[in-house]
């Protein structure tokens, strides 16, 4: 899947986009980066912003994505290329998790994983 950046897209709109990829995750977008391995502060979280509005650097640009990526390798492309402080969540029953235990996993296992926890979670309520 290719994600198109520029300033005039919206956060909701490019979290759809993902989202209709890898259904068991969620793309969250924050003022500043977090450091590997730790959670980003939810205070840091931006809601209904364009990308234009909260990102550092402004170049335009289709961002591929593919399964076989890690969830740390399309944080750091998002960063690297486009500015943008992003945080992947995996889906665990009725909550949403941060991947950072799990950056190395790619985001075929994260969804499989979030699928597989959601869908056994349905069976014991």
């Amino acid at each position: 899947m290719n994600i198109t950046i520029s300033d005039t897209r919206s956060v909701a709109d490019i979290q759809e986009e993902f989202a209709r990829n890898f259904p068991f995750l969620r793309l969250e977008f924050f003022s500043r980066p977090h450091k590997a391995g730790k959670p980003s502060p939810r205070s840091q979280m931006l809601k209904a912003r364009t990308l234009g509005e909260c990102r550092t650097a402004h170049s335009s640009g289709d961002l591929q994505i593919t399964p076989a990526m890690t969830v740390a390798a399309l944080e750091q492309e998002f960063l690297s290329h486009y500015g943008l402080s992003v945080q992947v969540f995996r889906k665990s029953g009725k909550v949403w998790l941060e991947t950072t235990i799990t950056d190395g996993w790619t985001l075929a296992e994260q969804n499989a994983q979030g699928e597989a926890l959601s869908v056994s979670r349905k069976w014991d309520e």
